[in-house]
């Protein structure tokens, strides 16, 4: 295991860095004055400058005229990205087009992957369960007729589903198999109803009713979900780790500057303690993320399975920024409850983070129940 970043990993930070080094995080209105007041739409003119950068197809093969790399590059530009709340499902259309390139059909790969990689064409997840196991990630069903398959039932919290061209949606069927449905946004018989996280931004309740698709647009190869789900939620931990950088040193350069009876209120003993509490919770969230990203890196034959590193990564993750914003909050005083400050945005994304894909408590579960089956030693 080597944490050590190639050349090229580290040119896509800078390149990342380039991006989102316009993108300013209070310039949209705090979701805690009117519920859904961020824009309905993605941040397109951002979309565009990451297709012209190439980060779109970060972990898309070449051939597909995407640059190769790994998922670890794939967290690396994520974390830039969540330092400024950047409205781009980055995540989602990265770890679906990996999906479709690893277990679609290669005539539908060949199809997509071209087009993502040059952003015509923004992809999404249906994944916002808590760890796989929740009835609401089953709550899809898929059933043959002939050459096509249908579709029902209903997933709720979808990320940009809104601004999506095409929607991953897991489906299972009787013999309790999962396949992996790509469905288009204005398909028959799919309806999108609105919703709002904690954060603001516009979420989606897929309705879905009889809605038929060939097989070329659902992927029923074995682990497709599994590694789609493991994505989603290593790049979850890449987006709070970065949340959570951001947020201590706005909170350091706060303290530093902030004086009471003469002296920097980030020279008592008390806050120093608080910060230093918080930088340790970075360090687990930054090493357990690295761990879940490399295992998810290795595909060579015997790999160990990632199931037990994400979940791990996710723990740290969901906990650790949690007590970051709150410490942040505290440290602020009154001036981090002000609305016209960006703190209040990094505390409503972070809360969003938290919860996606499984809080700490779910993962806590997952893990108990990998080890019971895989006891240690």
């Amino acid at each position: 295991m080597d944490f050590t970043f190639t050349e090229e990993q580290q040119a896509a930070v800078e390149a990342a860095k380039a991006v989102f080094s316009g993108v300013t995080p209070d310039a949209v209105p705090s979701p805690a004055l009117t519920p859904g007041a961020v824009s309905e739409d993605l941040d397109r003119p951002l979309w565009a400058r990451l297709a012209t950068a190439d980060l779109l197809g970060l972990t898309v093969s070449p051939r597909h005229g995407g640059a190769g790399l790994d998922p670890v590059a794939l967290c690396l530009v994520l974390r830039e990205s969540a330092r400024v709340l950047a409205r781009v499902p980055l995540l989602e259309t990265s770890a679906v087009a990996t999906t479709v390139e690893r277990y679609a059909p290669e005539a539908t790969a060949a199809e997509l992957l071209p087009r993502v990689c040059r952003g015509e064409l923004v992809l999404t997840a249906a994944s916002q369960g808590r760890t796989g196991h929740d009835p609401a990630e089953r709550a899809v069903t898929a059933r043959r007729d002939g050459t096509t398959w249908i579709l029902d039932g209903l997933q709720t919290a979808v990320p940009w589903a809104h601004g999506a061209d095409l929607i991953a949606v897991p489906a299972h069927t009787a013999d309790g198999h999962t396949v992996l449905a790509l469905l288009p946004r204005t398909h028959a018989g799919l309806d999108l109803g609105a919703q709002y996280s904690t954060h603001g931004e516009l979420l989606a309740e897929l309705r879905l009713d009889s809605v038929r698709l060939d097989d070329t647009h659902v992927i029923t190869a074995e682990g497709a979900w599994e590694q789609l789900r493991a994505t989603l939620t290593t790049g979850t931990c890449a987006l709070a780790l970065g949340l959570g950088e951001a947020v201590l040193t706005m909170t350091s350069q706060y303290t530093g500057k902030r004086e009471q009876f003469g002296h920097p209120v980030a020279t008592f003993q008390a806050v120093a303690v608080q910060a230093a509490d918080r930088y340790i919770d970075l360090r687990a969230m930054e090493a357990t993320l690295w761990q879940a990203a490399w295992r998810l890196s290795s595909t060579s034959p015997g790999a160990l399975p990632a199931d037990g590193d994400v979940a791990v990564a996710k723990i740290w993750a969901s906990e650790g920024v949690r007590r970051v914003v709150q410490t942040a909050q505290h440290l602020h005083g009154g001036f981090g409850a002000d609305t016209d400050y960006p703190l209040h945005r990094y505390h409503a994304w972070a809360k969003h983070l938290e919860l996606s894909l499984g809080p700490a408590a779910a993962h806590e579960e997952a893990l108990g129940d990998l080890l019971a089956a895989h006891p240690l030693g």
